[in-house]
């Protein structure tokens, strides 16, 4: 009764090796082309603002509906894909994400932009599960360490997808026109990818027999560094610039150069990370990360002037790079719990640090001061280097 399941594994792990090449580069890309689909949305707030006649809390609460449908799919999601298999998930997802760019350059009330940016983000958060358990499965089959890689070509997709739309809008092209040509160019790139990508259904369809539980115990404890680490990134994105302004007298047009300079940094990061990870192994990863990103901190809160603050914020940017996808490898490598659950499991955590981390720094900050805020970051920040031992387990 065993053969026919022992000849599946063995089929697939030798499909696996013979298109290995072409699986890590399909990998690669398809992290390129999530990002480059969630950036573009960034240019586009503007003109949802003020087509819509929102003001900042009417939109904030909007937004809201973007993260919070990234999080509501995650848990389900990694069913899905362990039951269906990566390959197919991603596929889907990501036809159905290409969907939302012209519908959210085109909403014409707050409702349909509410929906528009729920759909948005179930589609998003479909494919960030399905493709960090796709590449867990691909760094399984090379032996060696590539999830740092694939993220940084995420956030080469997130400078690309933002410069890009940014550039057509410059030069008058419509904004329904560079969102569907965005579009079309994405829906035609996962297209092309599809062959590439692992084919993992007869897996899923034996994967059906094995009941379900709850994650590990330590899928938890890793989604919580994750948390703390999203948590850094969401500090970046929504209070940088607000520090150089109050704090170091940045003029509002050149405040953003602090998001700019971190972005850079994490991207950079990200795509040497994997031979930093194969050198000193993903504990060390981990430790020297976050004690990078929490020196980071310090310096901007701590120490005066404009470019003291900026190189903080490229040390937090370099420091915080590689904890969250040494966190995914970990998390699919775990025993007793399907890879695509336990990173479910800890996206979902991280993503809410990224959705409610902003929010509680907030809360610090009007308490005492954002500087004291930061402080407390860099202090979760040595937490996660204390805990980096988890990662070996």
């Amino acid at each position: 009764m065993g053969t026919p399941v022992d000849v599946t594994t063995d089929t697939l792990r030798s499909q696996a090796v013979s298109t290995l090449p072409a699986a890590k580069r399909a990998t690669r890309l398809i992290f390129l082309v999530s990002g480059i689909g969630m950036s573009v949305w960034a240019p586009m707030v503007p003109y949802a603002k003020a087509r819509l006649g929102l003001d900042d809390a009417q939109l904030g609460l909007a937004l809201l509906a973007f993260g919070g449908g990234s999080m509501l799919s995650m848990p389900f999601v990694g069913w899905l894909a362990h039951k269906l298999g990566n390959r197919t998930v991603i596929v889907a997802s990501g036809l159905l994400m290409c969907a939302a760019l012209p519908a959210l350059a085109m909403v014409s009330s707050i409702a349909a932009l509410v929906a528009a940016l729920l759909y948005f983000g179930v589609m998003l958060g479909a494919v960030d599960v399905a493709m960090n358990a796709h590449a867990v499965d691909v760094e399984r089959h090379d032996g060696g360490r590539l999830m740092s890689g694939f993220h940084g070509l995420f956030s080469l997709g997130g400078l690309t997808g933002a410069a890009v739309m940014s550039g057509l809008l410059a030069v008058g092209v419509s904004l329904t026109f560079a969102a569907s040509a965005i579009a079309v160019l994405l829906v035609v790139m996962v297209l092309w990818l599809r062959s590439d990508l692992l084919d993992d259904a007869p897996a899923a369809v034996e994967s059906r027999k094995e009941p379900l539980g709850m994650p590990h115990a330590l899928a938890w404890l890793l989604g919580l560094l994750c948390f703390v680490s999203f948590l850094a990134e969401g500090a970046m994105l929504d209070w940088s610039a607000v520090f150089l302004r109050d704090f170091r007298g940045v003029s509002p047009a050149s405040a953003g150069f602090g998001y700019a300079c971190f972005s850079v940094a994490m991207a950079t990061g990200r795509l040497t990370g994997d031979r930093i990870v194969g050198r000193y192994g993903p504990e060390w990863a981990v430790r020297i990360g976050a004690a990078l990103a929490a020196v980071g901190f310090l310096l901007v809160a701590c120490v005066g002037g404009v470019v003291v603050s900026l190189a903080g914020f490229v040390l937090i940017g370099l420091g915080a790079s590689n904890i969250v996808p040494v966190m995914f490898s970990a998390a699919g490598r775990l025993p007793g719990t399907p890879p695509a659950i336990a990173i479910a499991t800890a996206t979902t955590l991280g993503y809410a640090g990224l959705l409610s981390g902003p929010a509680l720094i907030g809360f610090v900050a009007h308490a005492s001061s954002l500087p004291i805020a930061f402080v407390a970051v860099a202090g979760l920040l040595v937490l996660v280097g204390l805990s980096a031992r988890i990662v070996k387990r």
